[in-house]
Formats: C-alpha cells, sequence, structure tokens
C-alpha cells in the first residue's frame, strides 16, 4: 500500500511541470501579442557546415496560441491520467510518454523551418505506435500497425513536398520561403505541353500530408482503429495531435494562399470528409467509435474553412474542437468505467412516457435555423458591412454560422420531457450564442492571427469560388434543413414522408455501406495484398 501511494504522490507531483507549462505558454502569448515574434536559434548552417538547415524555435501569434491549447489539454489530460491508469502496471511508462508527446507537440507547433516541423511530425507519427500502450491485445496492435502505416503514406508526400521546395526556392525558413514564392513563380513541366506552378504541386504534397494525419478522406480508417488506445491517450489525439493538419495549412498560408488550385482540392476532399465522417457516426452504436467519426467529421469541417480562404476560422475551430472533444473522451472514459463496474446501467424507466409534440418548439426551432439565419445574411450583406470583407469573406462565415446553430439546435428537438418554452428560449439563445461567436472569430481572432487586411483579403481571393457554386451550396443545405423539420413534423404526428420504392431500397443500401466505412478498409487491405504479391514476384523474377 505504501508503495502504491509512493507512486500515486510522484505522479501527481509530476503534474506541477504540466501547469508551470500552460502557465508560461500565456506569458510567451501575451509576449509575443505585445512584442513581435520569438526567434530562438540553436545551430546555423553558416557556422555548422554539417547541417543543412538551423534548430531552433520561431513563435508567433499562432504558435503561441497552440502552444496554450497544447499545453492546456495536456496539464487535464495528464492529471485525467493519474486516476485513469493507477491499475496499469506500466503507468509510469504511459505518464512520460504523455508528458513526452506534449513536448514533441510543443516543438513541432513552434519549429524555426519546415524541416523541422517534418521532424517533429514524424515523431508524433512514432509516438502513436508506442502510446497504443497494450499491444498484447490484437486489436489495438492492428490499430497501432495501421496508424503507422498509413501516416506514412502522406509522410513520403509530406518530405517530396519539402525537398521540391529546396529544390526551387533553395530555403525552408518560413519568411525568405514565403517571400520567394511571391516574387518569382515558377513553372514545371511534368509532360511536354504540361505546365503547373511550382506553388501549386509543393502545396498539394504538403496538403496529402495534412489529409493523413487529419483523417481525410480517404486516408480516415486509421482512426477508428486506433480508438483502442487507453481513453487519456485517444483524448491527446483528438484534442491536438489531429489538429495538426489545420495547423500546418495555417503556418503555411502564405504558400497555400498562392495556389487556387490547391485551395479548390482542400475545399472538395474537406467537405466530402465532413459529410461521410457525420454520416458514418449516425450509423455507429459504440461510444468511442461515434467520437470518432464525429472527429472526422469535424476534421473535414476544418480544412473546409481552409479551402475557403478562412484560414483564422480554421484555428478557431480547431481550438473550439480540440477542448470540447478532449473533455467528451475523458468522459467517455468515466462512462466505460463505470459501465464496467456497473454492467445493468443505463437503468431504464419503465414508466417513463413520451412527452406530448410542441408546436412550439417545432416552430421556433424552423424560424432559428431556416428564417432568423437568412434574414441576417441578407441584413449583414446590404446593410452593415463587416470589416473582414464584404462579400467572400462574409458568405462564408454567415454560412458556417447557419451550418452549425442548425446542428445544435436540430438536437434541442429531442428535449421533450422540459417545457417547450424553455427549449424554444434554448433554441434562441443557441442562435444568439453561435452569431455572437463567429462575429468575434470574424473580427477578433482573424485580426490578432492575420493583423495585415490586405492579407486576408489576398487568401479569399485566391479561394474565391463561382457565385453559382455556393448559391447551390446555400440552396442545398436551405431544402435539407426545410427536410428535416418536416420529418421531424411528420414522424412526431405517427405519419411518414412519402418515398420512392427506389430511394427506399438505396436507403438501406447506403446505411450497409456506411456501417461498413464505405468499405475503405476491405480495399486498402486488397491493395496492401496486390502490393505485397508484385514485390514478391519482382524480388523472385530478380533472382
Amino acid at each position: 500500500m505504501g508503495t502504491e501511494s509512493s507512486r500515486n504522490l510522484r505522479a501527481k507531483i509530476a503534474a506541477f511541470p504540466f501547469g508551470a507549462t500552460f502557465l508560461g505558454a500565456g506569458v510567451i502569448l501575451w509576449l509575443v501579442a505585445t512584442e513581435g515574434p520569438i526567434i530562438i536559434r540553436f545551430y546555423d548552417p553558416a557556422s555548422l557546415a554539417t547541417l543543412a538547415f538551423p534548430l531552433g524555435f520561431y513563435i508567433d501569434r499562432l504558435s503561441a496560441v497552440m502552444m496554450v491549447l497544447i499545453s492546456g489539454v495536456g496539464t487535464v489530460i495528464f492529471t485525467y491520467s493519474i486516476g485513469h491508469m493507477y491499475q496499469d502496471p506500466h503507468d509510469r511508462r504511459f505518464l512520460s510518454l504523455i508528458g513526452f508527446t506534449t513536448t514533441v507537440l510543443l516543438c513541432m507547433v513552434s519549429s524555426v523551418n519546415l524541416m523541422m516541423l517534418f521532424l517533429a511530425w514524424q515523431v508524433i507519427s512514432c509516438l502513436l505506435y508506442v502510446l497504443a500502450h497494450n499491444h498484447s491485445h490484437e486489436g489495438t496492435r492492428k490499430g497501432a500497425v495501421r496508424t503507422f502505416t498509413l501516416l506514412r503514406v502522406g509522410d513520403v508526400a509530406f518530405l517530396s513536398g519539402i525537398v521540391l521546395t529546396y529544390q526551387l526556392y533553395g530555403t525552408l525558413e518560413f519568411q525568405p520561403l514565403f517571400a520567394k514564392a511571391a516574387e518569382s513563380p515558377i513553372m514545371l513541366s511534368p509532360w511536354p505541353g504540361i505546365e503547373i506552378s511550382g506553388t501549386t504541386v509543393i502545396t498539394l504534397l504538403l496538403f496529402i500530408g495534412a489529409m493523413s494525419k487529419s483523417a481525410q478522406f480517404p486516408l480516415f480508417i486509421w482512426l477508428p482503429g486506433y480508438l483502442y488506445a487507453p481513453t487519456p491517450a485517444t483524448a491527446l489525439l483528438h484534442a491536438g495531435i489531429i489538429n495538426a493538419g489545420g495547423f500546418l495549412i495555417n503556418r503555411l498560408a502564405p504558400l497555400f494562399g498562392l495556389s487556387t488550385t490547391t485551395l479548390h482540392v482542400a475545399l472538395v476532399v474537406g467537405a466530402l470528409t465532413a459529410v461521410l465522417g457525420a454520416t458514418m457516426m449516425l450509423v455507429q452504436n459504440d461510444i468511442k467509435n461515434t467520437l470518432g467519426f464525429s472527429t472526422i467529421g469535424q476534421m473535414g469541417y476544418m480544412i473546409m474553412e481552409c479551402g475557403l480562404g478562412a484560414f483564422s476560422l480554421a484555428v478557431f475551430h480547431l481550438i473550439a474542437h480540440g477542448l470540447f472533444k478532449a473533455t467528451m473522451f475523458l468522459n467517455a472514459g468515466n462512462v466505460i468505467h463505470k459501465a464496467r463496474q456497473e454492467p445493468a446501467l443505463p437503468h431504464a424507466d419503465p414508466h417513463a412516457e413520451e412527452q406530448e409534440f410542441s408546436r412550439l418548439t417545432w416552430f421556433t426551432g424552423f424560424a432559428t435555423t431556416l428564417l432568423i439565419p437568412l434574414l441576417i445574411l441578407l441584413v449583414t450583406h446590404g446593410v452593415l458591412r463587416i470589416p473582414l470583407l464584404e462579400s467572400q469573406g462574409t458568405v462564408i462565415f454567415l454560412f458556417f454560422i447557419w451550418v452549425t446553430s442548425s446542428q445544435a439546435i436540430l438536437t434541442l428537438i429531442r428535449l421533450r420531457a422540459v417545457a417547450s418554452w424553455k427549449v424554444s428560449v434554448a433554441m434562441l439563445f443557441t442562435l444568439l450564442f453561435v452569431v455572437f461567436v463567429y462575429l468575434f472569430a470574424v473580427e477578433s481572432f482573424t485580426a490578432f492571427l492575420y493583423p495585415n487586411p490586405g492579407e486576408v483579403a489576398a487568401y479569399f481571393q485566391a479561394a474565391a469560388l463561382p457565385n453559382w457554386f455556393f448559391d447551390g451550396l446555400i440552396g442545398g443545405t436551405a431544402l435539407v434543413i426545410i427536410l428535416g423539420w418536416f420529418y421531424i413534423y411528420a414522424r412526431a404526428h405517427g405519419q411518414t414522408m412519402w418515398v420512392p420504392s427506389l430511394a427506399e431500397g438505396l436507403r438501406f443500401r447506403l446505411y450497409v455501406l456506411f456501417m461498413n466505412r464505405l468499405y475503405v478498409d476491405q480495399a486498402y487491405e486488397r491493395l496492401g495484398r496486390a502490393v505485397t504479391h508484385t514485390v514478391h514476384s519482382l524480388d523472385k523474377s530478380a533472382k
């Protein structure tokens, strides 16, 4: 007993450096905001001929914000892990790995150049394998191996982008790289008669690296398998590591802003991932799988924002998601632990009765998700003048306000046990809260991370889409919301909406398809077997 209490005491003492790191990150954020970026160099290639790139730290406002997020979430996760892992015989190793991973994440977001960022990126990929912890469990081991393997795909593209960057521009330092790329555009000719911008090729390769780390379609299948890892590891993954793709694009925003093609690719990939991730989430019957696919959808949302040129909104999104999802995963761990102790939970109440459908709640929800947002859109666009932009930026931010508030309000319609007027008030406050939070992101957060309005305008201009595309996006979203509310109304009155027989059969096929994760796992396994067979055949023929 004495040994166990001593170990617990040492673990609690080890949490204090985490708290000190969080406080230090807050101080650094204040210094950077008031006095400008902090640059620390350990080695310079001019004085050390054997090293091709300098080592050190470059901490600007983006880095400082990410450091506060990582250190804050890391402190909470480490403190939680002390109690969660206390019966594990290797808890000290796990706690040490949590601390080391947090340190590497801090180094990654404050890297002085692209190569140092890549090295920290690589170490994180290796640590994900080790953090799976229980490699004697078959599911955990397979998930860790798949994670390590699939992340290599993105890392190869990432490294290729770095090599091409150095070959074309002769530097991996962020600011000199951005200046050279803007001043002297370089065209590449992969095939005779075909030319493509060097910036586009570089950013597409780097974007593939971001896709793998942030679980974008079709490189998302490593994430569900990794959920066998301990809850603190999955919480750290979802709160910090998986946001690396959004951070990378923001760190290289001046480079991505030079390639309209890459931004449009990011928009398509992010939108596809957001829709597929959210849809696959709906058919899961496991709490951690549900949260995992929710994260995939949210990461698609984040990449979609980058593809629209709203880089500051993507950072704001990843911070909010990191804080929210870390809390959700830690609470999921508590629920799983409680369920193991009491298998009868949750207790069903046989006397619980379904509350009557409230027309007040329905009409309030319909108005707050459709009528009021459209009115705000028209008033803001025609009367008010948000400082960010008058057209493209305004529409982008209002679109995300609309979608986010609609998602939140649609969940409130199920609160039947609460008086309808209370639910209606909650819907209105939800809309106001989301509107004001996004307006804060538009004005304050954008001005903090990107204080140059011309730079922000250039990003939106590079990501500009045809008006017909945005009109179709808004019209399609409005149609989905209208159908959702009419479906809720019809189901509450014991009615069903008429659906063609062909569509009804398609609905069941789609359910099976999404339940099996679009069969992407099987496709990768067949591809792996085919590649292995080809390699073996070539090896035998060579002999």
